[in-house]
């Protein structure tokens, strides 16, 4: 590492850095969630899912506009 400090115009002996610490935080923390995307694909993977059947009512679903010339009509 000595060998950058001619590299840096200017070096701040107090600078804080993350260093290998941050840096292993950093990857567990990508890790933990690769590992949870991988289980929620999985378990999303499982899900069975059926739509009930559309009715003639569901079908064509009522505006503002269609209650309003509906109750125009009487």
């Amino acid at each position: 590492m000595t060998h950058l400090v001619p590299l840096a115009k200017e070096v701040d002996e107090n600078k804080v850095t993350p260093g290998v610490l941050g840096f292993v935080v950093f990857a567990a923390m990508a890790l933990a969630v690769w590992v949870l995307m991988k289980s929620m694909n999985r378990h999303m993977g499982r899900v069975e899912f059926k739509e009930p059947p559309e009715t003639d009512a569901d079908a064509r679903p009522t505006t503002t506009s269609d209650a309003d010339s509906e109750a125009r009509r009487g």
